[in-house]
């Protein structure tokens, strides 16, 4: 029979429609659905990342430096390929007579912006606010309780609101904010003595090209003008690279979430097919008898089957791009994404790939079977069940498998963690395959109960055609994933909200002059009594070279960091003590005496050490405010990242940087009940130069973004239940006809309806309770995996969170089911007898 021939053959079997394929359609549905609305978000969000790049950015280039801004001959060079825009970015505090906040200062010059729009909130568009004004982020002038027109100081000057900021085109090129922000002119931070030798301070030159000239081009030939210095260049192509890494790599997550839900899906196309081909069987039988040959069967339902996996991932892609404004607009006030609908075809591609490669999987087998049984063992399979053995489509289930594989991985920007995720996938719904089949094997060999109902319950768990093992899997998988979720999040919102504030001191305070120690100390004792105090001395420098001292590794002529090493790159910061810092171990080498007082040596991150390299007596050359430095590394150390304290990667002896400017930091943990209001403000008095980071706020800002990601990635793993329900709904509609033959039998017998309601109720009942332990004991104990082994934070969990997240899942299953039996209890004896 040619392919036209079993195409015609097929159209007539589907002129009344998918009736017999709703279940495969449903899946295929949801899972394509899930995987289109996940890669239209992100690649909508790419696409607005890459077009807004310059008004993110600020410019087509921005060349950024710490305690310096560039020379007149750096400028001068750059200056050749258009519009220079300068500015500086530090941290400060505002003030009133009654508050005192920490905030983001931003100076900015009379080009700015040179791309974008300033927007006020009164309607105006704005560049560089007028001589000794500002404009004021909102949070900013709510929280110092101010409007327009009023005055506040910057360290040593007075400034007046002159607007309050509505939109800030280059906000999200900024990075993580701490503090609102405020924008002032360019001379301001010079005027208020907030860029004295020592402060801590950006300075951020942006140009606009008048020309069409290639932006890394031009960074690469800046480098090369001037080497050795440590200018961090960003281009428009690449305006905010942690906005960019973080979509991706959250994107690829969340597709990798999707297709784990699409694999459950389908169990559930599996078992529609099977349900169909079950339906047709008198059919194929039929044409087997009026000679129509495996092939033929095969091309037939193929064909059909094939249609309906299209259809349903078709409709899936139609949802997944509708649904896309509505996810955008919950993610408007983040991220630069358009409401508007977008089609991004290749992640639209990729969705419909991998439904039909998944249709393909689970269709193969039952479809395979079907086709080499002899039409007398299709007539009698009544009475004798046909072999669950599927040889014939052992090439399309590999072939499909490996297309997902290969298209899963190859699509991926990290392709190890795309092939971990897959892996670890597979691993945890093969040991569900087979705790399933524990279970129906458990539950054939344990005692019968006394009770019928129960005794019946108990029964249909193990019965022949019992879809045990396959809802286990599917359901197990999504509510298993839903307790992971709850978890994991509840035990770091606990690390956050309990382990994080004992650690973690109330404020750190910046660029505190060395020569006013005395007063802050007395200050702050005056004020909170009790209070515990530790400065560091903080400079800021990069890495010229390291190694061996007749062998050094330049770090500029490094093509890329080695992996790990990132204390390498740009700026870090800085400092030096003659004890070794609290929280610290040495690891090799010996730390120098407290009255050091020889060559300068340096202490190093034992993990940098490894990654890069480097040995004990190599010499590390740093460059501090274009002056060199050499030291000797005398020691590698074991860093307590968790102590919340100043942690450096280097620390140099006193001596060291006797001749260099540079302030002090300190850390202020206030005891309990202790009013800050008071302190605040009489630390901005005393040291108007000095900024303030409160860590309150900072926890509550990542709190409530690992909500949002929470959010985003439970919406995700509701797919993988929904789909899971769909298997369930699809289990329950396939053995409808044995079960209706029941329910008549025990009609017969005198069941009541009350009766047959409370066998339903059990058996789901039962069904629930092992899906709640399978996934409470899955779920959890990777949960633990990750909070401990992975992030090394404590075991933490909420289990009242944990089981209202998995009670809502199980009685969600649980209404699907009962509703979707309640007809069994309309079936009418009489007539169902009949048909016998």
């Amino acid at each position: 029979m040619s392919w036209a021939r079993a195409s015609t053959i097929a159209r007539r079997d589907l002129a009344s429609g998918f009736r017999g394929l709703r279940l495969l359609l449903v899946c295929l549905f949801l899972g394509v659905g899930a995987l289109a609305a996940i890669g239209s978000l992100t690649s909508a969000i790419e696409d607005e990342l890459e077009g807004q790049g310059q008004a993110i950015l600020g410019g087509d280039l921005e060349v950024e430096l710490w305690q310096r801004g560039m020379t007149a001959e750096e400028e001068a060079w750059l200056a050749r390929y258009g519009t220079l825009s300068r500015g500086y970015r530090l941290q400060a505090m505002a003030a009133t007579d009654d508050a005192a906040v920490p905030v983001e200062l931003k100076a900015v010059d009379a080009q700015y912006p040179m791309y974008g729009t300033l927007r006020l909130e009164d309607g105006r568009s704005a560049g560089a606010p007028p001589a000794s004004s500002a404009w004021l982020a909102k949070g900013a002038a709510e929280r110092l309780g101010i409007g327009v027109g009023d005055s506040f100081t910057l360290g040593t000057a007075t400034l007046r609101v002159a607007g309050i900021i509505a939109e800030e085109p280059d906000r999200l090129s900024e990075g993580f904010a701490l503090g609102q922000t405020i924008i002032v002119p360019y001379d301001l931070p010079e005027q208020a003595s907030l860029t004295l030798p020592g402060a801590m301070f950006q300075t951020k030159t942006r140009v606009a090209f008048s020309g069409g000239d290639d932006p890394e081009q031009v960074s690469e030939a800046l480098e090369e003008a001037f080497p050795g210095q440590p200018f961090d260049i960003r281009t428009a192509a690449v305006a905010s690279p942690g906005a960019e890494r973080f979509v991706g790599r959250m994107g690829e997550f969340l597709t990798l979430v999707g297709l784990a839900a699409l694999v459950i899906a389908g169990i559930g196309i599996g078992g529609g097919v099977n349900s169909y081909l079950e339906a047709r069987r008198n059919s194929i039988a039929t044409l087997k008898i009026l000679g129509a040959t495996s092939r033929d069967i095969a091309r037939i339902y193929a064909l059909e089957i094939g249609a309906a996996a299209l259809a349903g991932s078709l409709a899936g892609l139609f949802a997944g791009v509708l649904v896309t404004p509505l996810l955008a607009s919950a993610l408007g006030s983040l991220l630069p994404v358009s409401t508007d609908i977008a089609v991004a075809p290749l992640a639209l591609l990729r969705a419909l790939a991998f439904g039909l490669l998944v249709a393909l999987v689970f269709a193969a087998p039952p479809l395979a079977r079907a086709r080499v049984f002899p039409a007398m063992a299709l007539m009698r399979e009544r009475v004798s069940p046909l072999s669950r053995r599927w040889r014939g489509a052992a090439r399309p289930v590999l072939l499909g498998i490996a297309g997902i594989v290969l298209l899963a991985v190859a699509a991926s920007d990290q392709p190890l963690l795309s092939a971990g995720f897959l892996a670890g996938a597979a691993v945890v719904l093969g040991l569900l395959a087979l705790v399933g089949k524990g279970i129906r094997t458990a539950a054939a060999r344990l005692p019968r109960p006394a009770n019928p109902i129960a005794r019946a319950a108990l029964a249909n768990l193990h019965r022949p055609g019992a879809h045990t093992g396959a809802l286990v899997t599917a359901l197990g998988f999504g509510l298993s994933a839903f307790v992971l979720l709850a978890a994991v999040q509840s035990s770091l919102d606990a690390n956050i909200q309990r382990t994080v504030p004992d650690r973690a001191p109330a404020y750190f305070v910046l660029d505190v002059p060395r020569d006013g120690l005395t007063q802050f100390d007395t200050l702050v004792s005056a004020r909170a009594p009790g209070a515990a105090i530790e400065t560091v001395p903080t400079l800021r420098g990069s890495i010229v070279s390291y190694g061996p001292a007749d062998a050094p590794v330049v770090v500029a002529d490094l093509e890329e960091l080695p992996e790990g090493a990132w204390g390498l790159g740009g700026e870090r910061g800085l400092t030096y003590a003659a004890e070794l810092p609290g929280g610290n171990t040495v690891t090799e080498g010996e730390w120098w005496p407290s009255d050091y007082a020889g060559p300068p040596l340096v202490s190093v991150d034992a993990e940098l050490a490894e990654a890069a390299g480097m040995q004990i007596g190599d010499v590390i050359t740093i460059s501090i405010l274009g002056v060199q430095k050499s030291a000797r590394v005398a020691s590698f150390r074991r860093i307590d990242w968790e102590s919340l304290g100043f942690n450096n990667v280097y620390v140099f002896t006193p001596s060291t940087f006797a001749d260099t400017p540079h302030n002090l930091a300190a850390t202020v943990s206030l005891p309990d009940g202790t009013e800050a209001g008071g302190l605040l403000r009489d630390l901005v008095r005393a040291f108007p130069s000095s900024s303030v980071i409160e860590v309150g706020p900072l926890l509550t800002e990542a709190r409530a973004i690992l909500d949002q990601v929470s959010l985003a990635i439970l919406a995700a793993a509701s797919v993988a239940v929904l789909a899971g329900i769909a298997v369930l709904l699809g289990a329950i509609a396939a053995a409808r006809a044995a079960r209706t033959y029941d329910t008549v039998v025990l009609r017969v017998l005198g069941a009541s309806r009350g009766q047959l309601l409370a066998l339903q109720f059990a058996e789901f009942g039962l069904l629930a309770a092992v899906l709640a332990g399978v996934a409470l004991a899955l779920g959890s104990g990777l949960a633990w995996l990750i909070v401990v082994q992975l992030f090394e934070f404590d075991w933490l969990p909420d289990w009242g969170e944990v089981l209202a997240v998995l009670g809502g899942g199980l009685v969600l299953v649980l209404g699907f089911a009962l509703a979707a039996s309640l007809p069994l209890l309309r079936a009418r004896p009489a007539q169902s007898l009949r048909s016998l």
